[in-house]
């Protein structure tokens, strides 16, 4: 039934949201001050360890900082304990001893048909579990066995089939007495004006139940098993009790299953959530096939506050997260944001997972990326910075992009976030004034050691592409795997090849091992490369490099790239790699100097060091960090 707000208001004026909660919560003595009403407790909603989980009477609302969960009494019980709302206006104007109002039978009327409507739905849920089970669904079990799923999970996720019959449900529930109009009400068949006999909606497909925040269920996917049918997936059509972007499948279960860190994950599909859920990620839910909704972002970020999106490992995938990046924007506060894990090139999270492991998706989980990093992505990648004009472009794209955020302390952050990048990615010069005149303050003298001065500068540097640390560097990954992938390569840079310098210990080896098959006259063709790497025991540190290189999408240098693209990309990392070397050297005398003696001289030779490096690194990041995961296309 309906209730004005007047009387919400009222009912939620005179009882404690701490009196609504503190039955299902032990309240923190420490950080609890009961007197200003102010309580905190380890959130029911998710397991955790110390309390982050706060309601404050005065405002009647509860918001866990741990999970993102928030709302007020009525919220509390529909989402903990399940309720429907006018069970909980109903539970809470008990608590404060108010009448409820007299009853709308009309909207009472329409609750009973909807709860109805559950019933059937149900009762469809069950033939089509019955029917996979049968002769009929020979077919589908067998498609289910190949993709993995033991029957445990079939039963857990209740799986059915809908045999190849255009009537098969309809006579089914017709002959359980259900009427004609609630199964049209339901979806479960096709009917109209211009449908002289209706049918069912569902035939010769895989049944995939929908439920609600309750587990009930309200509508079916359906998965095609015929190779020519028109669909491969389709749901059942919108109805009073479903309206597909409102509705996360396995949102219930994910619920319950949310681990002390309370993330949740989303990925693209029925399949997916099945698997990662058989895998032991049972925090993952799924869209209903379609790009994500703002209703759908709310119910995520009802469960957490840092859901990670998951996207499959392709072109499609990475513009669908660009697509879920774009749609949270203007959404996203203090707490409540997303994080975007991409899959390996060509893989889907269950491709994954039956492949390599449940280690394999936590990997992926544990490299995801937050959206500030997404969108610095987008608008970098591919992109040529070279002159003032470009640089000025991005900037502008980056504070319009920025600009769609609605909270205004966030906007901020992001504001400073994308200035530093961009600072950074252009090799900024930051004065080595900091602190102070860049002569030493009063009396020009000198810092000795030079740490405030060149801090900046050398803070930056660091943390740039060319210097950074790693376990296996990216170029010179880049290197060693285009020479084995394409050994006419070593042949047309034999004098620079022999004198290539490694810092990777691994790399070294592997460089090592290609001279002496050279020297041998095995160095004609990968496949004898490759045997030789395995006979010197480098295969680890070969498959190590080549990982790298996938990873990042360095596609030019694997096996099958063309020649012309491999030689263009082993130019490219070549003298890269020896700008880095010299330059690297450059700035370390650079900083010595000005260390010791801080003239305007020595400072500008730092500079200008800077200004090289500057760039150089603009071009690395373009190879190895933001070009590299812009899916190049035009592969050969």
């Amino acid at each position: 039934m309906r209730f004005s707000p007047a009387f919400l208001d009222e009912i939620r004026d005179r009882v404690p949201i701490s009196t609504v909660i503190g039955g299902r919560v032990a309240w923190d003595r420490k950080k609890t001050n009961a007197s200003r009403g102010d309580y905190w407790a380890c959130c029911p909603f998710h397991g955790e360890k110390s309390p982050s989980f706060h309601c404050e009477d005065k405002k009647g609302r509860y918001h866990c900082f741990g999970c993102g969960v928030s709302g007020d009494h009525f919220r509390f019980l529909t989402d903990l304990e399940g309720l429907s709302f006018p069970e909980a206006v109903e539970r809470i104007a008990g608590l404060a001893g108010v009448a409820m109002p007299a009853r709308d039978e009309a909207e009472e009327r329409r609750d009973r048909e909807r709860a109805s409507l559950t019933d059937v739905m149900e009762m469809a849920a069950v033939f089509f579990q019955d029917r996979l089970q049968s002769a009929d669904g020979a077919k589908a079990r067998a498609y289910l066995r190949d993709r993995g799923l033991t029957s445990v999970t079939q039963q857990t996720f209740r799986l059915g089939y809908a045999p190849e019959s255009r009537n098969a449900l309809k006579e089914h529930l017709a002959s359980k007495g259900i009427p004609k109009d609630q199964i049209e009400a339901c979806g479960l068949v096709r009917h109209g004006d211009d449908v002289p006999v209706s049918y069912d909606w569902f035939r010769d497909r895989i049944m995939f139940p929908i439920e609600d925040r309750q587990g009930r269920v309200i509508a079916f996917g359906g998965r095609a098993l015929a190779p020519d049918a028109p669909a491969k997936y389709m749901n059942s059509p919108d109805t009073e009790l479903f309206h597909k972007g409102n509705v996360l499948y396995n949102f219930a279960r994910a619920r319950k299953a949310q681990g002390k860190d309370g993330t949740v994950i989303a990925v693209e599909g029925y399949m997916d959530t099945i698997a990662l859920a058989q895998a032991g990620f049972g925090n993952v839910v799924a869209p209903l096939g379609t790009a994500l909704t703002e209703n759908q972002l709310e119910l995520l970020w009802r469960m957490a506050g840092e859901p990670v999106l998951c996207f499959d490992g392709d072109k499609a995938g990475l513009k669908a997260a660009w697509r879920a990046a774009d749609l949270a924007l203007p959404l996203v506060q203090p707490g409540r944001t997303l994080r975007f894990a991409l899959l390996p090139e060509g893989q889907d999270p269950d491709d994954l997972v039956r492949a390599e492991g449940a280690a394999a998706f936590s990997k992926v989980l544990a490299e995801a990326r937050p959206l500030a990093d997404l969108l610095w992505m987008r608008e970098t990648a591919g992109g040529v910075f070279d002159t003032p004009e470009r640089r000025a472009e991005l900037e502008k794209n980056l504070r319009e992009l920025v600009g769609r955020i609605r909270d205004e302390n966030l906007r901020r952050h992001y504001q400073q976030e994308m200035r530093e990048r961009s600072n950074l990615f252009f090799g900024a010069a930051r004065t080595a004034r900091q602190g102070g005149n860049f002569r030493g303050g009063q009396n020009n003298q000198p810092r000795k050691g030079g740490a405030e001065g060149r801090m900046a500068v050398s803070d930056s540097l660091a943390r740039s592409a060319m210097v950074k640390g790693g376990s296996v560097p990216m170029r010179e990954a880049v290197l060693i795997v285009a020479l084995i992938c394409h050994p006419a390569l070593i042949e047309e840079n034999y004098d620079q090849v022999e004198m290539l310098e490694f810092s990777h210990a691994g790399l070294r080896q592997l460089h090592a091992a290609l001279l002496d098959a050279l020297a041998h006259d095995m160095a004609g063709d990968r496949a004898t490369l490759l045997g030789v790497i395995g006979r010197a025991g480098l295969e680890p540190v070969w498959e190590q490099a080549t990982a790298m290189v996938r990873r990042l999408r360095g596609w030019p240098a694997l096996e099958d790239a063309a020649l012309d693209d491999a030689r263009d990309a082993f130019a490219q990392a070549l003298h890269l790699h020896h700008s880095q070397r010299t330059l690297h050297k450059e700035l370390k005398a650079a900083e010595v100097a000005l260390a010791a003696d801080s003239t305007e001289e020595n400072f500008l030779r730092l500079i200008d060091i800077q200004a090289q490096f500057r760039d150089v690194q603009a071009t690395e990041a373009l190879i190895e960090g933001f070009g590299a995961q812009s899916g190049r296309g035009g592969r050969n």
